[in-house]
């Protein structure tokens, strides 16, 4: 990364846990527009699919979001008109699913610096982004066929499984961590619910894993 003080900008004393998480979550941002590539936690690089920016805006299913989760966090922040870029363009939706990965990659490596005294929710964007990829699959599949064949195409289909697939596996290791979330497990169950996931098992070919150790305990009804 050219500016290395955008990494160190987000460290703090305070809670060194959140702050590096952060810090790797900002720079894989910074590190995507620099390469015109999304950086993998395994190494290496998956070109951005400019072709994705003619598919409909990801602001297009807030509604349908904010009718299956409590939380509006996050719906509020990446979906809703004049928010982040990810509301308007399909790439910065992936773009957020691939730096919330490495930001709870981070943040499970780091347990060893967790402030116990503090209720921490670093599952809750991953999650979160997983559901809402789900959600643009199935909004595309019902009422965009445009966009829809656009998902399936191999080029665009071999990004979103790749950034998919990375996202399970880190959310899988998390699972193990107790209290590790706030809202986490209510968008788990609806990224666990099979009806949910029938258009995106179209562009994965093959159906998503649902992390079931991260729904132990109460958790919440899955989103229909």
């Amino acid at each position: 990364m050219k500016d290395k003080s955008q990494f160190t900008t987000w460290i703090t004393c305070d809670d060194l846990q959140l702050g590096l998480a952060t810090a790797v979550h900002e720079s894989v941002h910074n590190l995507t527009d620099e390469r015109d590539a999304y950086p993998l936690i395994g190494g290496g690089n998956i070109p951005r699919r400019h072709a994705v920016e003619h598919f409909f805006a990801p602001k297009l299913i807030a509604g349908q979001m904010a009718r299956n989760f409590n939380d509006t966090l996050f719906i509020q922040t990446y979906l809703r008109p004049g928010a982040a870029s990810s509301a308007d363009d399909f790439m910065y939706l992936l773009d957020e699913l691939n730096a919330f990965s490495h930001d709870l990659n981070a943040a499970t490596r780091l347990t060893a610096l967790r402030n116990r005294d503090s209720q921490v929710d670093h599952r809750d964007g991953l999650a979160a982004m997983m559901a809402f990829v789900m959600g643009y699959a199935t909004e595309a599949r019902k009422d965009h066929p445009k966009t829809w064949t656009g998902l399936k195409a191999p080029q665009t289909a071999k990004v979103v499984q790749t950034l998919w697939k990375q996202a399970e596996k880190v959310m899988a290791a998390s699972c193990g961590i107790p209290d590790f979330g706030t809202n986490d497990r209510e968008y788990i169950s609806y990224v666990c619910n099979a009806k949910n996931a029938a258009a995106l098992s179209k562009i994965l070919r093959r159906a998503p894993s649902c992390p079931k150790r991260c729904l132990t305990g109460t958790a919440t009804t899955a989103a229909q």
